[in-house]
């Protein structure tokens, strides 16, 4: 059985009145289960035009439904102002600015479940990856 973790720090001396300290882990499991993930989309790069309709970064009905896929996505860029939109389902998730990065489940429940991104300069760069649950 494979094991994954994933950890997330959140660290600040200035946001609040004390010291913002938060760590917490999470083992990546399968659905209903305590079986670890087993299977990956290797963590690969996606370099991207603007001016062109959202570009499918994983679609739905590649992946089995209703299960505890996980999502990696960091834009690479190093200019403030380029971002890129998140789509899942037809519903913006938000921007990833220059840096940012997110990871999130993904149920991927069905044909129409698809996670866009659609960069807003040329040449943008997008790392990925996807943890997914067979």
């Amino acid at each position: 059985m494979a094991t994954t973790t994933a950890t997330i720090t959140v660290s600040s001396t200035d946001l609040l009145s004390d010291e913002l300290a938060l760590t917490t882990t999470a083992t990546l499991t399968t659905h209903e289960t305590s079986t670890g993930l087993t299977q990956a989309g290797g963590l690969g790069r996606k370099k991207l035009a603007s001016g062109h309709a959202e570009y499918v970064l994983f679609d739905g009905s590649d992946y089995t439904a209703t299960k505890a896929h996980k999502i990696y996505l960091k834009n690479t860029s190093t200019t403030a102002a380029e971002s890129f939109k998140i789509t899942v389902n037809a519903e913006e998730l938000g921007l990833l600015y220059a840096g940012d990065w997110a990871f999130f489940p993904w149920s991927a429940h069905d044909n129409d479940c698809d996670i866009k991104i659609d960069p807003s300069a040329n040449d943008m760069v997008l790392e990925y990856m996807i943890f997914i649950d067979e």
